[in-house]
């Protein structure tokens, strides 16, 4: 917490709360650290003020406003017809007589433990409200604690209590983006009394996106064989409460969103009410079928869930103490956006880039857009890879391998789809993964373009950002790679995936060639990438260097797997001959890696030149060509004219990994900085969505590249770090290895290596 919060906080609220402010405030004044809870001490405006609250894959945003408790409720993997990613619905609670109404009020988010609770003061009224998620059933709780006895009305609203159609912009929240083909329209849920609670669902009709996509690609006859997440899919839940019975329904409208709402209130006053939703998102053929996944609240247990949190803050963790009060930032918001990444760790879905579990009213992010809560920029079930992985990465450091593991089930889930669309459109191997990809594994329909020339190749995106980007899913690959070496994850069943993502590589770039003329390979032995993508940014590549480079390490990985047969291991050590060296070009007389061979046209403003540096590590600490890397850094006038801190800019990742501690502590505290909204890790809208979440993860990696790197066994502690800031860190390393440092004045004062033999391997690097 930044020392002018503390001081806030003391002059708004009372004395019973004082020895709150000064445990928080120890924590500038000692190397013993506490989670930094955060604390509204006044009510908020609209649902932008909101707080995240969550546990296992559900998201709240929980706001009271005018006196009355609000949340959203999300959840992973409710995508509808239409491929948006909607929400469960908003929840209400209003207590008589109102304690929200007197002058004492506090919210707050108890990181350690994982929940919010409410409290307030309305003369001798005095109440507490605790909301919690159970991280390993998908169950909501509200309970409600007073000191007199009030009645209780719990609400659930829907915007969906009828059919929407969806125009113009709205539709970026659905796969049909700028492009719909008719009308489109989000469909009504139903949503009813039941059982002295309230029952509400959204059930997927026959023919979703999926079936429009599939058509438009020239997929039909094999459509049976193809994956499709959307079909029979069912997602809801049902809320109910202790002694609570139906009390009516009530219309509103929300900013401009029109809303109904179902009231259940307390049989009669209490000075207890426990309140819980119970969520389900299944696939059945029935809704009978779906509703027998709907558990008890019987099977719900706090401590269960709190000892989770424990574990999850001790695990990993980074604490800074300095006068640079960025820096003291940077560390408060990168637990904060942890905490959110945390709220899906158990997601069947990963985490998405834009906005995760946390969107809300987007009128309060643009105001030209006056749509419902469903609404996302970039699409509910598409996938845009470049964007993703920065959610992933930081993971492997935070010691988050499990929480991996949606987004590394993604692609395994679509690598028979990929590889039939490869089929199908070129006749050959390999499992062909777009950028701009939906859960289904095809591209999204707007990209993929339907206005195309009648000859266009089936297999091809007709788009000019997007044309030929196929290398993103090798940093996924990569990811999966990664987990063996630092946690020893078992990943046989991921193989396929990588094998057959580097397949496609070699027989597609074989067949383009021999499509041009008689030779496969060029001169030298080596594959002729072209046309190739240099992220999104160089097009029409020739040997881009972020593919060679991809190509390069995950083969090189690969070959080194031990449950590989030797056959294997020589057919892809085969294929590491033929991939091509990466180019170089100069900028004032020095060299510089260039972004490809050669390339038509410069389309986004990303720089894949350093990709090499980061997520490759061919080029960085300890490694031979670091001054050209650096060059690349300072001079590519490119890499210069794109640099900002910005959504998913990773310059602040790079300057971390060639060394450049100025850069990397500007960089980085510029992301990790206070978003400027109510909650701190709230970043956005960026390039994407608000809060956003590549704008978290890219910062989250730069601070943790800054404080240590590795290489093979080598761990380079403090390779980018200021030395006047004071640090406590926990981090891990590969070979199950977990570093805890605290840096003080410069000097290290305390160092834990597990396991012990692993501590000759460390460098301090601190200067």
């Amino acid at each position: 917490m930044p020392k002018n919060t503390v001081f806030k906080y003391l002059k708004c609220t009372k004395k019973t709360n004082l020895f709150f402010v000064f445990f928080v405030s120890l924590w500038f004044t000692q190397t013993t650290h506490a989670q930094e809870n955060v604390i509204w001490a006044t009510q908020s405006n609209n649902s932008s003020e909101s707080m995240p609250v969550g546990g296992g894959d559900i998201g709240l945003n929980l706001w009271v406003e005018k006196g009355e408790v609000y949340f959203y409720l999300s959840k992973s993997g409710t995508f509808d017809e239409n491929n948006t990613l909607l929400k469960l619905g908003r929840v209400k609670l209003k207590l008589c007589p109102n304690t929200f109404e007197g002058k004492t009020f506090k919210q707050e988010l108890i990181l350690k433990d994982g929940y919010a609770q409410i409290s307030g003061s309305n003369g001798k009224l005095n109440i507490q409200i605790k909301v919690w998620v159970d991280v390993f059933n998908p169950i909501i709780h509200l309970e409600v604690k007073s000191n007199e006895k009030v009645t209780s009305e719990v609400s659930y609203e829907s915007w969906r209590f009828e059919d929407r159609i969806t125009k113009g912009k709205e539709n970026n929240q659905n796969s049909y983006k700028w492009a719909p083909q008719g009308v489109v329209k989000t469909a009504k849920d139903e949503i009813a009394f039941k059982d002295n609670g309230v029952q509400f669902y959204h059930q997927n009709k026959a023919e979703t996106v999926f079936d429009v996509a599939v058509k438009q690609q020239g997929l039909e006859d094999r459509k049976t064989d193809l994956f499709n997440p959307l079909k029979n899919l069912i997602f809801g839940g049902f809320m109910q409460g202790d002694n609570m019975v139906a009390a009516g329904n009530y219309t509103g409208i929300y900013l401009n969103t029109p809303f109904k709402g179902w009231t259940l209130k307390s049989k009669s006053p209490s000075r207890t009410q426990n309140i819980t939703i119970s969520l389900n998102t299944n696939k059945a053929t029935t809704v009978a079928d779906w509703g027998k996944g709907i558990l008890s609240k019987t099977n719900s247990n706090q401590k269960t869930s709190i000892k989770w949190w424990n574990d999850y803050w001790k695990k990993s963790f980074i604490y800074i103490n300095a006068n640079d009060e960025a820096a003291n930032q940077s560390s408060k918001n990168y637990q904060l956006f942890r905490y959110m990444l945390g709220c899906n760790a158990f997601g069947r879905y990963p985490t998405k880039f834009n906005g995760g579990l946390f969107t809300y009213d987007p009128q309060l992010t643009d105001s030209t857009l006056k749509y419902t809560p469903d609404f996302r920029n970039w699409g509910g079930g598409t996938h845009t890879a470049q964007n993703q992985r920065l959610v992933y990465w930081p993971m492997l450091k935070s010691g988050d391998f499990d929480m991996m593991k949606p987004q590394f089930d993604f692609y395994l889930d679509l690598l028979k789809n990929a590889e039939i669309r490869t089929e199908v459109s070129w006749g050959h191997k390999g499992a062909s993964f777009t950028e701009q990809l939906e859960n289904f594994g095809l591209p999204n329909p707007a990209e993929y373009g339907w206005k195309r020339p009648a000859d266009f190749n089936k297999g091809m995106e007709y788009n000019a950002w997007l044309e030929y980007e196929w290398d993103t899913v090798l940093e996924f690959c990569m990811m999966i790679l990664e987990t063996e070496r630092y946690n020893g994850q078992k990943i046989e069943k991921y193989l396929p995936l990588i094998e057959s993502s580097l397949q496609f590589f070699k027989e597609h770039y074989t067949y383009l060639a021999k499509q041009r003329g008689a030779k496969a390979l060029d001169a030298d032995g080596h594959l002729v990438l072209y046309p190739g993508s240099g992220a999104e940014t160089y097009k029409m590549a020739y040997n881009s260097t972020s593919t060679i480079a991809a190509l390069k390490t995950v083969l090189e990985r690969l070959i080194e797997q031990p449950n590989l047969s030797q056959n294997k291991k020589a057919e892809w050590a085969e294929m590491l001959k033929t991939i091509p060296a990466i180019s170089f070009r100069e900028f004032n007389g020095k060299p510089t890696i260039a972004p490809a061979k050669l390339w038509e046209r410069i389309n986004n403003t990303e720089s894949p030149q350093l990709y090499p540096v980061y997520p490759w590590g061919i080029y960085g600490i300890g490694k031979p060509g670091l001054d050209t890397a650096i060059n690349t850094f300072k001079y590519d006038a490119d890499v210069l004219k794109f640099r900002s801190h910005v959504g998913w800019k990773q310059d602040n990742i790079f300057a971390a990994r060639l060394g450049l501690t100025d850069d990397a502590a500007k960089l980085t505290t510029g992301k990790l900085k206070d978003s400027g909204r109510r909650f701190p890790a709230f970043w956005g809208p960026g390039f994407d969505w608000t809060p956003d979440h590549n704008w978290g993860g890219s910062g989250m990696i730069g601070l943790q590249e800054m404080l240590m790197q590795v290489d093979g066994k080598k761990i380079y502690l403090f390779p980018a770090w200021p030395k006047d800031w004071n640090v406590h860190f926990k981090l891990h390393a590969p070979y199950q290895t977990t570093v805890e440092v605290e840096l003080k004045n410069g000097k290290i004062e305390s160092l834990k290596v597990l396991p012990e033999s692993r501590k000759a391997d460390v460098v301090n690097m601190i200067r």
